[in-house]
């Protein structure tokens, strides 16, 4: 090999999403600077399996840290025929104190019981709740919070997409719907439990959901983009804000880990 390989284990909320559109932004900063092949290439793993085999072809379990060195990367000297750990906190001045976590067995454990928020908005929850209750049963949720609340306009506007808030006109009507009655917010624990929902719930216009799967929730329950039916957290940090917002004085039973490391 002629050039320096950089490998890095990364750990963070949304890990693979977040890392491919940075990738994605660096590789067209790079394209429009060069056309040559003279600037670093990055690769990435795509899935939490092919990390698992790149990650034991690379590291050994005590090579993974804990504390602030938050990942560890192996540097290929080029006068050197292998390669050679560097924990960045080391470069950083930082002693050599941690003591190492099996991330390994966390990737083997398969995915994580997380918390999420599902709304349930004003005009559907007190005529459908035990449907969706058993729904969320058989779908192996659990209710580990649950309150019923007359959303503020402000906390209404929160819970809007990011392209619904660039329209006024749609904000005032979302926010007007919203806070015409009592809303019904559950906090709900399971693997993967923030995509899973996402997944039940379908898209937010119910015509598109009814044309992709009648039986996903917009579509059994919505009537159009304002009276969708639900709202759910989007991803893991949403998540993690929604349960520190609707929840503040914690849940029915000890809080997931995962919620607790991100209070910290």
């Amino acid at each position: 090999m002629c050039s320096p390989v950089l490998v890095c284990a990364l750990r963070g909320i949304d890990a693979f999403q977040a890392l491919g559109a940075a990738l994605k932004g660096w590789t067209r900063g790079r394209d429009g600077l060069s056309t040559g092949d003279s600037l670093p290439q990055a690769l990435m793993a795509l899935t939490p399996e092919v990390t698992f085999r790149q990650a034991i072809l690379f590291f050994t379990e005590a090579d993974f840290v804990t504390g602030k060195a938050r990942f560890y990367c192996l540097y290929y000297p080029q006068e050197h025929t292998k390669l050679t750990p560097i924990c960045f906190s080391s470069l950083v001045g930082e002693s050599w104190r941690c003591q190492a976590e099996s991330l390994f067995s966390y990737l083997q454990a398969g995915a994580q019981v997380l918390c999420t928020v599902l709304l349930i908005k004003p005009g559907v929850w007190s005529r459908r709740l035990p449907r969706i209750l058993r729904n969320l049963h058989l779908e192996k949720f659990s209710v580990v919070g649950m309150k019923h609340l007359d959303l503020e306009a402000a906390t209404a506007s929160a819970l809007l997409p990011s392209e619904v808030q660039q329209d006024p006109a749609a904000v005032e009507a979302h926010c007007t719907y919203l806070t015409s009655g009592t809303a019904l917010v559950l906090c709900l624990q399971r693997p993967n439990a923030v995509k899973k929902l996402m997944d039940l719930l379908g898209p937010e216009d119910p015509q598109l959901a009814q044309a992709l799967d009648p039986c996903l929730w917009r579509a059994q329950y919505g009537t159009s983009t304002v009276q969708n039916g639900f709202y759910g957290s989007k991803s893991y940090a949403v998540a993690v804000r929604d349960v520190k917002l609707f929840f503040p004085e914690g849940l029915c039973c000890a809080q997931c880990q995962t919620v607790q490391e991100e209070e910290v």
